[in-house]
């Protein structure tokens, strides 16, 4: 560029393939836009996408872009690595190539739009660059307006604040200026590094509109949204935010922030001609669109941008102090706010007025309507009640005949409109009407596709879980805040039972408390089972009432004498509440079993679309939450009579450690197939038993109670282990069907008065019981035999053993030995040899090492049932 100062440049390379091409043109024209040349942007684009095609399309080869800056002008390279492709030099008379031709077109729009190009070549690189000079402008002008009078120029605050806040690339606040600290509240060191979305108040409706993080993306954008100051009240504000970056390639975003109602300092002019022009012609003779007349292009994408967009219009049009929209329900019986300006609180957004809100045409929002003063005609407007607005015009926006909604301009001064100001906006309001409609439907479909996909995905979380406390959880979390601000759940119990207060959840966890204890002071709402929304006034009158008497007595006006602390929380928490709140019932076969209520804060009112998505989320909810408590009672009284199967507490044995430990296979399952006992025979007898029947779960666990039963009514008629074990066997044969088989280990114990114990033993096909010595050696204490319920006949014997001072007798299921890892088993042999190591243990720390080694033995949970009896004859006390 020769002796030209580079201020700026930028670079990128991008891949062989055909959406690289798009990439580029996205890089070049946010390059241009942020370095402030929109003016060569088109042209720029058009030369970068017909160079960068020819390198990644037809030569194949990567394309380097590069964008230069200067005072005069900017360049942008182009570069390839296929250098040994002839490239046509200028003035030497070579054809260019032809429009029609796929190449060279490049090179011929270089020709016919750049300043000046050229081609240079490296050993291993060709490059082709353009140069597009500034066009000629008045120093220091970029946009200007006309002259007028001082009675028309914007309204503003004698001190114009601009907060200046600069976001990183991952959404953090990196800077903040001091009137930022002013308008907000906050120190630049309380701020910095926390992201802007912890302090913007966005619109949260699934599927419409631009979120925040997506605004921070954008190369530019310019709107609305408010800002949470320190004080916790939300701040309207009006944002320009600009994507730059650093001569480090780093990206950030810079964002200029004013008061809502000082937007005129940073909102962009309108360029196109007047709405009042009737010649639809723009200033040099071309036609004009009338939409684009009057919202301005480019118009907003997005219908709140839209409609936000035609009522600043509208007022501007007719010099207003105020202007609203408002759009009709399906049915044509209500009309929903959704844009208001120079209202207060923007007006209650989505509150519904009624289309016929009194007689005569000017009570129905189907004809134009003056009204010179309202104070004339109290409530004719109702979205105008109390705003200090006396005359106002209303029109009707129709598509083919059909009212799709109302729009309407206000003025503080009464007798400012005639029937000529209501044609104007007629007019205005004929041309916008089939644009709003088509944007209108458009924000419909996409809510009911982003709808479609909250409540699939609603269902799988609701379906995943049995948990009741987790259903209410989910419920709730669901609803807030995507949904509502806030939200709380009652239950009932049983039609007898008063709802109950379960769950609170509100979108700001420091109002949640302050919300439980505002509703636990109210009665609950009625449990009325008729579908739909219904709206509950009880909680916002509470708050309000609540916020007056604590507002009293911090100001002493109150004869109750009682602490102000808690002022702060308590009008927090009636600003939380103070908007509109609803109730809708929860209902599953037939039965009322709570209701699900939703709230907004002050002002502020649901949409109809998001009451149906709350109702359909509260059918799905209802049925999840019914199925929890189903799920519970049936649990709780499977667990009540397994525990029944579980025999009391162990009786103590005179010189006898004994200590059991048992694990059943299975969710929710307190007993199975395996089982354990101990219990009085006579005077100085106890019987013992540790058994598994063939399976797991209630049927096993069916049999377990047969088992351990006839056990201890045998023993305790004086029958001897081999009768006992043989009489059981027959009784478990005598089920049929339903009999399953059963390994048993069934014992007698006598305590010695020498300190030791004699034991006689039954090892009905069961583990054998393995005894520990004193010097570490393992040894089995049983012969195996027959196991029960398969043949009729069995002859049993019992085998004595004693157990000396310091002995270990353990006995287990075959879920401790089958302990597999793969193709790993524990065994018996692993068992005993985990055994040995026990030696001077007690018989609890002896049954939790050997728990503790069956339980790292495999990583995966144990799929049968496991018990550990273990007895120990203490050494005598050394004296």
């Amino acid at each position: 560029m020769g002796s030209a100062v580079i201020t700026a440049r930028a670079a990128a390379t991008f891949d062989p393939v055909g959406r690289s091409v798009a990439t580029a043109r996205a890089f070049v024209r946010d390059t241009l836009q942020g370095w402030g040349h929109s003016e060569l942007v088109d042209d720029a684009v058009v030369l970068t996408s017909e160079l960068v095609t020819n390198a990644v399309v037809h030569a194949g080869t990567q394309a380097d872009v590069l964008c230069l800056r200067t005072e005069d002008g900017i360049r942008v390279e182009v570069g390839d690595r296929y250098p040994e492709r002839e490239v046509p030099l200028q003035g030497t008379g070579m054809n260019l190539g032809g429009p029609d031709r796929e190449g060279g077109r490049g090179l011929l729009l270089c020709a016919a739009l750049a300043s000046k190009w050229g081609v240079e070549y490296t050993p291993t690189l060709k490059q082709v660059w353009f140069q597009l000079d500034l066009p000629q402008r008045p120093v220091g002008t970029r946009v200007a307006g006309p002259v007028l009078p001082d009675g028309l120029l914007p309204v503003a605050d004698g001190r114009i604040r601009v907060a200046v806040v600069q976001i990183d690339r991952t959404g953090a606040i990196a800077s903040w200026n001091e009137d930022a600290e002013d308008l907000f509240g906050y120190a630049a060191e309380q701020v910095t590094g926390k992201p802007l979305t912890d302090f913007t108040a966005w619109p949260q409706t699934p599927g419409i509109g631009t979120g925040i993080a997506e605004a921070l993306q954008m190369s530019r954008w310019e709107g609305s949204y408010g800002i949470q100051g320190k004080d916790g009240r939300v701040i309207p504000v009006y944002a320009s935010h600009l994507r730059v970056r650093d001569n480090e390639g780093e990206p950030s975003t810079i964002c200029l922030l004013v008061r809502d109602v000082d937007r005129a300092v940073l909102q962009t002019p309108q360029r196109q001609p007047s709405v009042d022009s009737p010649s639809g012609t723009s200033g040099d003779g071309r036609a004009t669109d009338p939409f684009e007349v009057f919202i301005g292009s480019p118009a907003p994408d997005d219908l709140d941008g839209l409609l936000q967009r035609t009522v600043e219009r509208a007022r501007d049009m007719l010099d207003a102090d105020s202007a609203f929209l408002l759009l009709a329900t399906d049915d044509e019986t209500e009309l929903e706010v959704r844009a208001t300006t120079g209202l207060p609180s923007a007006r209650q957004r989505f509150a519904r007025v009624p289309v016929e809100a009194g007689t005569g045409r000017y009570g129905s929002a189907r004809m134009p309507a003056v009204h010179e003063d309202l104070t004339a005609v109290p409530g004719a407007v109702p979205l105008l009640n109390g705003t200090g607005m006396r005359s106002v015009v209303t029109v009707p926006l129709k598509v083919e005949g059909r009212l799709t909604g109302s729009l309407g301009v206000a003025a503080e001064a009464s007798g400012r409109y005639t029937n000529e100001e209501a044609l104007r906006l007629q007019f205005a309001a004929d041309r916008i009407a089939l644009a709003v409609e088509s944007a209108r439907l458009g924000e419909l479909e996409r809510l009911r596709r982003g709808s479609l996909s909250f409540l699939v995905e609603a269902s799988d979380l609701l379906a995943g879980t049995l948990d009741r406390d987790q259903t209410l959880a989910l419920m709730a979390q669901m609803t807030v805040p995507t949904l509502a601000t806030w939200c709380a759940v009652y239950t009932i119990a049983d039609q007898a039972s008063d709802p109950y207060l379960s769950y609170v959840l509100h979108e700001d966890e420091e109002r949640i408390d302050g919300l439980k204890a505002l509703l636990a002071r109210i009665s609950p709402p009625d449990p009325v089972p008729t579908p739909g929304a219904r709206i509950w006034n009880a909680p916002s009158e509470a708050a309000h009432q609540a916020a007056l008497r604590t507002s009293m007595r911090s100001l002493g006006l109150s004869s109750t004498p009682h602490l102000t602390s808690g002022i702060g929380t308590t009008l927090a928490t009636a600003a939380a509440v103070g908007g509109e709140t609803v109730v809708l019932p929860l209902v599953a076969r037939n039965r009322v079993i709570g209701m699900l209520t939703l709230g907004k804060p002050t002002d502020d009112h649901f949409r109809q679309e998001i009451l149906e998505l709350a109702e359909d989320l509260s059918r799905r909810a209802a049925l999840a939450l019914d199925n929890a408590r189903l799920y519970s009672e049936r649990m709780a009284i499977s667990q009540s009579l397994q525990r029944s199967l579980l025999p009391p507490e162990l009786p103590h044995v005179p010189n006898v450690e004994v200590e059991v430990i048992y694990r059943a296979a299975g969710e929710g399952n307190e007993v199975g197939g395996d089982f354990y006992d101990l219990f009085p025979i006579r005077d100085g007898a106890y019987g013992f038993a540790i058994g598994d029947v063939c399976g797991t779960g209630p049927q096993a666990a069916a049999v377990t109670g047969l088992a351990r039963h006839a056990l201890r009514l045998l023993a305790r008629e004086g029958f001897g282990g081999p009768a006992v074990l043989e009489r059981l066997n027959a009784a478990i044969l005598d089920e049929g069907e339903r009999s399953r088989f059963l390994t048993l280990l069934y014992g007698e114990l006598w305590p010695q008065e020498d300190g030791s114990s004699i034991l006689k033993i039954v090892c009905a096909g069961h583990p054998l019981p393995l005894r520990l010595r004193q010097d570490g050696t393992v040894t089995p204490a049983a012969e195996p035999q027959p196991l029960l319920g398969v043949m009729d006949d069995l002859e049993l014997y019992e085998e004595t053993i004693t157990l000396d001072p310091g002995d270990v007798l353990l006995c287990v299921t075959d879920g401790i030995t089958e302990r597999r890892e793969g193709t790993r088993m524990l065994g018996d042999d692993g068992l005993a040899e985990v055994l040995s190591g026990c030696t001077g243990l007690t018989a609890g720390a002896v049954a939790a090492r050997v728990l503790r080694a069956v339980e790292r033995f495999a990583a995966e949970p144990a799929s049968d049932d496991m018990a550990i009896l273990v007895m120990r004859v203490p050494e005598p006390l050394q004296q």
